[in-house]
């Protein structure tokens, strides 16, 4: 039987990167946008943000313009969705190559409110997934229980079905691409948030997931984030659990104090 050493994972929180990840949802017009980056970096201007990685998660209107924002920054660029065609008759869609000719380095896949209002599955989010890997984009993979779920005493089996399904044909080496988003949708919008503990729970039976589908090696490697109402409040203890290696933030991120105080957080 193979057997997953999770002390031998977590004890090597300091070899993964830190992702502090801005989901801006539907707000902020290009003008806005740009105005937010300068925020943004006039908060963070003179500090040591070497310990994680910044990402701004921009809707598709925004890319260009704050892909030329950014520039001379430490701050990344994300994308919220991407298709699984490289073209073709799929109105008001968008490719990984289109995303990647703005300036695109990342994207969001498989959020809650895509799966909730615009009938994402597990099956597109997979191939939305491999498309962007293929494309050499960086992806952002968000799982996550609803309410009834974690009531019914199930979160750790929804969550690896969830892995399990979204990866399927990921190999090993695209693995080095992929940020696992763990995002309680009972936490999103709502103002309630998990537990540290509850984070860290679900987080660690995460990186036993990918620990059973590839090896320690790539689980150890894996950033996971936790996704559910992380603020500026909250965030130091959260990224304090051994597992949590950063957070994908929603509403926090459009206040350049409160994500300039996330960012500390994790350094």
């Amino acid at each position: 039987m193979y057997i997953i050493s999770l002390k031998y994972i977590i004890m090597n929180k300091a070899t993964r990167k830190t992702v502090i990840a801005g989901n801006w949802k539907m707000n902020k017009t290009p003008d806005e946008a740009v105005a937010l980056i300068e925020a943004i970096k006039a908060e963070i201007a003179g500090k040591d943000t070497s310990g994680c990685d910044i990402i701004a998660g921009v809707p598709f209107v925004d890319l260009a313009v704050v892909a030329k924002a950014i520039e001379g920054s430490p701050i990344k660029l994300a994308a919220q969705n991407v298709h699984w065609a490289a073209s073709g008759a799929f109105t008001g869609e968008i490719s990984a190559d289109m995303l990647k000719a703005v300036g695109a380095e990342y994207v969001i896949i498989g959020h809650s409110e895509r799966r909730q209002y615009f009938g994402e599955t597990d099956e597109t989010v997979n191939k939305r997934t491999a498309a962007a890997l293929a494309a050499g984009l960086k992806v952002i993979l968000c799982v996550g229980e609803l309410k009834e779920e974690r009531l019914s005493g199930i979160t750790e089996e929804i969550v690896a079905m969830q892995v399990k399904l979204d990866l399927a044909g990921v190999s090993k080496e695209d693995m080095a691409n992929v940020i696992i988003a763990y995002e309680p949708v009972w936490a999103i919008g709502t103002g309630l948030t998990a537990t540290a503990e509850q984070a860290e729970e679900v987080c660690a039976a995460i990186r036993g997931v990918i620990a059973k589908l590839y090896d320690e090696t790539v689980a150890e490697a894996t950033t996971i984030q936790y996704g559910g109402s992380m603020n500026a409040g909250n965030a130091a203890e959260l990224l304090s659990m051994k597992n949590v290696d950063g957070g994908l933030i929603g509403g926090a991120s459009l206040k350049a104090p409160d994500f300039a105080v996330i960012i500390g957080a994790a350094q």
